[in-house]
């Protein structure tokens, strides 16, 4: 017997599952298992993806749902990984709680560099391993080092083609093959999903306003994102539009919708707020907008990629100045994003659908970044990101870069090249590392 256990936190990523099993990604098995995971802080008080509008259309793919949750509560999803010693004793259980018997399994994950996949992946120590990405992620590199006995039981990495011609960097180092889910295969499920959310307001045309709840990681304060929203707002009213609607991520606070609903007021505008927790591409679908006004979430991509919709970005340069660390994996979305599509301020850009870059050059810029990203997880790539930063960094491509950053690498762009020398330079650097030891040290004092 032959079992394939598919984890899936969210319905975006239940969908991609969907339109790969349609496009014959995976091999017939005899049992087909969604797992699902509900990753919320308060998953108690979060709806899991099995009780999401629209899910009942996607279930049919599956023999069976079961919950991540259950299976090791009380311990929370994101925090919880297996001790070594205990792995042998938690496949046990999980072949007795799930029926899985002697079964040979298969494991398709998201996000393996982090529990709950890499946990799943580290207990169920023989099966091969699908990663399927279900955003832009997908493009940068690998956020932490894998255990080998993890990577290399990966086999590939399934994606949406949202960047076409722009080639993932995620697990890379373990020579990982991507593989684009069918596009056509996606929008049909997708459309599967239309008609769900009966209490979706009837508005056509508007400009729709996509909230990421960015507040929650840490990334900007409550205050900062709700003047994000507004600015989103202000962006809509300078390009002609007068109906917005506001689509709010599920777990933001209400106190976001209200800030906006005032400043709404105050310029004129109908805004209508969407409370209904449905994806994106199902209002893409149902109110058709004139204009998509984001942050750096993937549903701008999805927008002008599979629906053709005019779309724009809002504070993607606050963000390449704020992530931190710089390896934070949120940075190459966000420099996709800023690369790609234009600030709403641009009218002609937003019409010509024009960003700073085609994808050519976005791709070498990709690179480059994910490279100073992750330096030690992808060194093969230091020669091209050398030669980028030593012919390409101009007033348009020195956004995407730290000067302290290239610095500590010794990569062009750093120090003034008269100092080039400084960054590798064995007694500079222990210099310097005394220096910041006694700085802490007074500091504390």
């Amino acid at each position: 017997m032959t079992t394939q256990i598919f984890m899936a936190s969210t319905l975006y990523g239940t969908a991609t599952l969907a339109a790969a099993l349609d496009s014959g990604c995976f091999a017939p098995a005899d049992r087909r298992i969604l797992l699902v995971s509900n990753n919320a802080t308060t998953p108690e008080t979060t709806p899991a993806v099995d009780e999401m509008p629209g899910f009942e259309r996607l279930r049919s793919r599956f023999d069976d749902v079961l919950s991540w949750n259950e299976a090791i509560f009380p311990f929370h999803p994101g925090g919880w990984a297996p001790r070594l010693e205990d792995v042998p004793l938690w496949e046990r259980y999980l072949r007795l709680l799930w029926e899985l018997g002697d079964d040979d399994l298969a494991l398709a994950v998201e996000s393996i560099q982090v529990n709950p996949a890499l946990g799943m992946t580290q207990i169920f120590t023989d099966a091969p391993v699908t990663v399927y990405a279900d955003g832009l992620m997908s493009y940068g590199p690998t956020r932490n080092k894998i255990d080998p006995l993890v990577g290399t039981r990966v086999e590939r990495l399934l994606h949406l083609d949202l960047v076409p011609g722009l080639e993932p960097l995620l697990l890379t180092e373990f020579g990982v093959a991507p593989e684009i889910v069918a596009t056509p295969a996606f929008t049909k499920v997708l459309a599967e999903l239309a008609g769900t959310g009966d209490a979706l307001p009837d508005v056509t045309e508007p400009a729709l306003l996509l909230g990421q709840y960015l507040s929650a990681l840490n990334i900007l304060s409550p205050e900062e994102e709700e003047n994000l929203h507004v600015r989103m707002l202000e962006g809509a009213v300078h390009l002609g539009h007068t109906r917005v609607v506001f689509k709010p991520h599920p777990t933001a606070p209400a106190r976001f919708t209200r800030t906006l609903e005032d400043e709404a007021e105050r310029l004129g505008v109908a805004l209508t707020v969407v409370d209904t927790p449905v994806l994106a591409e199902v209002l893409y679908q149902r109110m058709r907008p004139a204009l998509v006004v984001g942050c750096f979430s993937t549903a701008l991509l999805t927008a002008s990629a599979l629906y053709g919709l005019p779309v724009a970005r809002v504070g993607t340069e606050t963000l390449l100045n704020r992530l931190t660390p710089f390896e934070n994996s949120n940075r190459v979305p966000v420099t996709v994003v800023d690369a790609l599509l234009p600030e709403p301020t641009d009218g002609a850009a937003v019409a010509e659908r024009r960003g700073r870059m085609d994808t050519g050059a976005l791709g070498d810029l990709v690179r480059t970044v994910g490279f100073t990203m992750q330096p030690k997880i992808l060194p093969d790539l230091r020669p091209e990101a050398e030669r980028y930063l030593a012919t390409r960094l101009d007033d348009t491509t020195r956004r995407y870069f730290r000067r302290k950053r290239l610095t500590s690498l010794g990569l062009p762009g750093g120090v003034p090249p008269q100092l080039a020398f400084l960054p590798r330079n064995t007694t500079v650097r222990k210099v310097a590392r005394k220096a910041r030891r006694l700085r802490r040290t007074m500091m504390r004092r």
